[in-house]
């Protein structure tokens, strides 16, 4: 079972056959011109799906438990761009400069919120605090993210300018999302009948965004431009930035003194970064002939943070219960 866990998943397969296609067939001329409208009107679908899918009993379940999710905002929109920037000069060396200002985009952007939420089910954590956590931290992304990538990138780097973009990613992500939620009462029921939609959508979209991104790259010559040294380079920067985030957030959480449950909670959603959330806001964020090096960081360090979390879930998951304690004056059972 662990090593199975280990293993792509059937998405990243799809990845990284979307990529390939990409690479093979690029879309071009009128055909790139209608993905860039399908590829719009799917995210936008997308986020609706999960406003409406996001359960309000939920969020005010974990909202109060204020100190965790600031050290999880803490987490993924302080600790995660001052690492990025204090390394650069140890690990831009490794891999071009576009690649790293895709790993600049990769920490400056939102936790996930699927991922997380079963990552802390697993481990046995504080499930409500992770969902309050995780979807608060995707929608501050709207108006954080903009905001932070401006400030990593010291020169343009075929951005376009920041408050400008978190209009346009409020308008796309946003919005759907609240009127999603807004009429959750009417659609709730449907999504829980039909599950298998929400997953098509979830999945449909990232790949078409993946396959309009590559697209352009590709005809821009990425692959020219991205030697296989920079692609390993480009992993030893994604396990150094992840494990560096590990093992701060888990320290901090013992730190402050949180219970097990939150520290899981901690840990699995202040370490994550949304794809769901990435891939679309690198479209809107960045020129269309940048956005396939900028997204291919996200990628790796997607697969990388799934293999593992599932490590660490399991082992979170195997720990042994604090014993109930016995008042004074009561008689221990019998031990067996």
């Amino acid at each position: 079972m662990a090593r199975s866990r280990l293993l792509p998943d059937n998405f990243t397969l799809y990845l990284v056959a979307t990529v390939i296609l990409a690479s093979l067939l690029p879309a071009s001329g009128r055909l790139a011109q209608v993905l860039e409208v399908v590829t719009t009107a799917a995210v936008s679908l997308l986020f609706f799906l999960h406003g409406a899918k996001l359960s309000r009993q939920a969020i005010f379940a974990g909202i109060g438990h204020w100190r965790l999710h600031l050290v999880v905002v803490a987490a993924t929109f302080v600790l995660f761009p001052l690492l990025g920037w204090a390394l650069k000069p140890l690990l831009q060396p490794l891999v071009t400069p576009e690649l790293y200002t895709g790993i600049l985009f990769l920490c400056a952007l939102p936790a996930t919120v699927q991922s997380a939420i079963a990552f802390v089910s697993m481990a046995r954590g504080n499930i409500p605090a992770a969902v309050c956590s995780a979807s608060a931290s995707t929608l501050l992304g709207v108006a954080f993210t903009p905001l932070v990538v401006g400030v990593l990138l010291s020169q343009n780097a075929g951005m376009g300018d920041p408050l400008d973009a978190m209009g346009r990613i409020g308008l796309q992500l946003l919005v759907p999302f609240i009127a999603g939620h807004l009429l959750r009462p009417w659609l709730a029921g449907f999504l829980q009948r039909r599950a298998s939609v929400m997953k098509v959508v979830d999945q449909g979209s990232i790949l078409l965004v993946v396959y309009a991104a590559f697209s352009h790259a590709v005809i821009d010559g990425l692959w020219s431009q991205v030697p296989l040294s920079a692609l390993a380079g480009l992993l030893v920067c994604c396990a150094v930035l992840l494990g560096l985030v590990l093992v701060t957030t888990t320290w901090t959480a013992r730190r402050l003194g949180f219970s097990k449950e939150d520290e899981i909670t901690i840990v699995f959603c202040g370490s994550k970064k949304s794809l769901v959330s990435g891939v679309p806001m690198a479209k809107v964020l960045f020129a269309a002939n940048v956005a396939g090096a900028i997204v291919l960081p996200l990628m790796l360090f997607h697969q990388m943070q799934l293999m593992v979390c599932a490590v660490l879930a399991q082992r979170y998951a195997k720990r042994v219960q604090a014993p109930v304690e016995v008042p004074a004056g009561v008689a221990a059972g019998p031990q067996r």
